[in-house]
């Protein structure tokens, strides 16, 4: 398949430095943010400088190496304790999205078996986890669209491309590889409130490629099902339990319930971190909320009645029941269940 190929890559490493692009200022102005301190990042994946489960486990595995070089110029002989704190730290930014804990892990992994300069060694496994989030998106494009049929039309939720991830994306990465292949003539984009992931993300990122996308309300979703005008909802994952279960930005669910209503497919994109056998059931997932300003405001400006109560969670859980097909770069399940997903646990 002659995959399409994308330019935009979010996280970059550079001078011994990581450059964030600022995922709040999009689409009106690309700016760089650079950093060389692990709390600071830890900050920014907090103020949604850096989101998306994969982009978000990629930047704390960078930030752990500022944190070793930061704890190794301190004291050599003590890096190993003087590094805790800036790793809780990051352990703490975002707490839904898996793909955080499993790179911290994952890098944490390596401290056992270094003697000297740390930095080294914790770059390249960086680097690596980086280079493998990006082969898997290719992959998992490949698989996932090879599911779809001609002359495809999807509706996407949120923002899960190349300002998610690595580089390609999950779900988008399944809409480039569609798209390449003669497959996907028009996405339909949800705003996604109230980041406005949808409108701000995923609309700039197929434009910058010339791919079909038409955005939409939230609430238009139901109904462009009911007139026929969509055949696949793709969407990607922060967090998916031994069960299947999913958790995925705020909405999810709701277009799940409607899918299956009107006969549309529902297809979920991750990669294997982002799957948990820790977690039983979506019921164990922590949701995380956040300030109920996100709601009342947009861009600055009020427009909730003051004193208004607010209830703002980031994400919601979509039951394994409803989901379709998970795609993975080791592979697709229908329908998943437990025992399905095992082979990957």
């Amino acid at each position: 398949m002659n995959l399409q190929q994308d330019s935009i890559r979010a996280i970059i490493w550079q001078d011994q430095q990581l450059q964030l692009l600022d995922q709040r200022k999009l689409p009106h102005e690309q700016i760089f943010l650079t950093f060389d301190d692990a709390v600071e990042v830890a900050q920014a994946i907090r103020d949604m400088v850096v989101r998306g489960a994969p982009a978000i486990g990629i930047a704390a595995a960078y930030a752990v190496v500022l944190a070793a070089k930061t704890a190794y110029q301190q004291n050599p002989q003590r890096w190993h304790s003087l590094i805790q704190p800036a790793l809780q730290q990051l352990a703490l930014a975002r707490p839904t999205a898996v793909n955080l804990m499993w790179a911290l892990q994952r890098m944490e992994s390596n401290f056992a078996h270094i003697s000297n300069d740390p930095v080294p060694i914790l770059l390249a496994e960086a680097q690596q986890i980086h280079q493998e989030d990006v082969a898997a998106n290719y992959k998992m494009g490949e698989l996932g669209a090879a599911l779809l049929p001609q002359n495809c039309c999807v509706l996407t939720h949120c923002n899960a491309g190349a300002l998610a991830t690595g580089g390609y994306g999950t779900a988008l990465g399944v809409v480039r590889s569609g798209y390449a292949a003669g497959k996907v003539v028009q996405v339909y984009a949800d705003e996604t409130r109230p980041w406005w992931q949808g409108s701000r993300l995923t609309v700039w990122e197929l434009m910058q490629e010339n791919i079909p996308v038409t955005l939409i309300a939230d609430s238009v979703a139901a109904s462009l099902m009911q007139r026929g005008k969509i055949d696949w909802v793709i969407v990607g994952a922060d967090r998916i339990t031994a069960n299947g279960d999913v958790a995925n930005k705020i909405g999810t669910y709701s277009l799940a319930v409607l899918a299956r209503h009107h006969g549309v497919k529902f297809m979920v994109v991750a990669p294997i971190s982002t799957l948990d056998a820790t977690l039983d059931s979506g019921d164990s997932i922590e949701i995380e909320q956040r300030p109920d300003t996100e709601v009342v405001s947009c861009h600055g400006q009020r427009i909730a009645a003051n004193h208004v109560v607010v209830w703002n969670p980031v994400f919601d859980v979509t039951p394994a029941e409803l989901v379709d097909v998970i795609v993975t770069e080791k592979g697709v399940v229908h329908q998943p269940t437990r025992d399905k997903l095992s082979q990957w646990f």
